[in-house]
């Protein structure tokens, strides 16, 4: 700290507060009677001055957010068009029968349904086998995590679920067939955008 202060001309307290906001942005760690590192790869915490920068933009975050989140899913689709296995593809096909079987419980397991969702999609990513994408991926799920999960459960609970597993299968047989026709056409139709989201104003 006292080389640093230094070098840069500033107060050592300067120099502990620039390391406290690194550690928290995820970008140092500091580790018990070894010192101060840097960190090495991704840290969840390095989604949070995301995450803030949306709640606090009150004038257009939700449409910016949708668009963000179309071009990222659309983008993970065609990768995972030119990647997927055999293998991969029946173990898709496995989730999406998981996701059925969740969204034909009923309301009762809203829950349930929304992680199958969740595993469904995140197995579309990672068929496409690129680790940067992946994260991108990871801060806009996280980033709509409250919008994903209000679809989930306001089609289930009005009676829509079949359609929600339509929507879904849909993205399936893309995958299956290798279609990139209209994309993103059906990556907008499993957003159900007509739901009223509450934390639109949020």
């Amino acid at each position: 700290e006292a080389e640093m202060a230094e070098n840069m001309g500033v107060g050592r307290n300067s120099i502990r507060e620039a390391i406290k906001i690194l550690v928290y942005l995820g970008v140092l760690e500091i580790r018990r009677a070894e010192g101060t590192f840097v960190c090495e790869g991704f840290s969840e915490s390095m989604i949070d001055p995301m995450i803030y920068g949306i709640m606090l933009d009150k004038e257009d975050s939700y449409e910016n957010l949708m668009e963000l989140r179309e071009m990222i899913e659309v983008g993970v689709l065609q990768l995972a068009m030119a990647k997927v296995q055999e293998e991969e593809r029946k173990s898709l096909k496995e989730k999406l029968g998981h996701m059925k079987t969740a969204i034909e419980a009923g309301s009762e397991k809203v829950e349930n349904a929304f992680w199958a969702d969740n595993e469904f999609h995140d197995a579309i990513c990672n068929i496409g086998k690129n680790p940067l994408v992946n994260k991108i991926n990871q801060v806009v799920r996280v980033l709509t995590y409250s919008m994903r999960f209000t679809t989930v459960e306001t089609m289930i609970k009005t009676g829509r679920g079949q359609e929600l597993y339509e929507a879904h299968q849909k993205i399936y047989e893309m995958i299956e067939n290798k279609v990139t026709d209209n994309l993103n056409m059906a990556v907008r139709k499993t957003y159900f955008s007509e739901i009223p989201f509450a934390n639109r104003e949020d």
